[in-house]
């Protein structure tokens, strides 16, 4: 699992390679994350925005932008955690994610950006 905590909110993640969805002869590797973020700050917050930055083994980049996460802006009070499962399809065995998420503290409308920890997708198969 990877961790990141900026301002007080810690962003851990978890992976998860989908054989089931996956067809290795055509090139086509799917996989799951489980994210966690954590509210160890004193603030109330709202997560709105998120950006992801993913790479596969051939260097190919995608860039993914926009509202919430999963169809959601959840506001997560002083100790509060949200979790939520998504996922991401490569071309390649191995690849990785990362990105921020802009948050707002509702107290006073301030604006952040929280680091999303680089993460790698792997393949069972290369496992082993």
């Amino acid at each position: 699992m990877q961790t990141a905590i900026t301002r007080g909110v810690k962003v851990s993640v978890e992976t998860f390679y989908q054989a089931d969805y996956s067809n290795p002869a055509a090139n086509e590797y799917m996989f799951a994350y489980r994210i966690t973020i954590t509210n160890e700050s004193e603030h109330t917050i709202q997560l709105l925005r998120r950006h992801w930055f993913i790479h596969d083994a051939n260097n190919e980049q995608k860039e993914v932008e926009g509202e919430g996460v999963v169809g959601q802006q959840p506001i997560l009070e002083p100790g509060t955690t949200y979790q939520y499962i998504s996922g991401c399809n490569l071309r390649t065995e191995i690849g990785k994610m990362y990105g921020t998420y802009l948050m707002q503290r509702l107290r006073d409308g301030k604006k952040f950006y929280v680091t999303i920890p680089m993460f790698v997708l792997v393949a069972g198969t290369k496992l082993n």
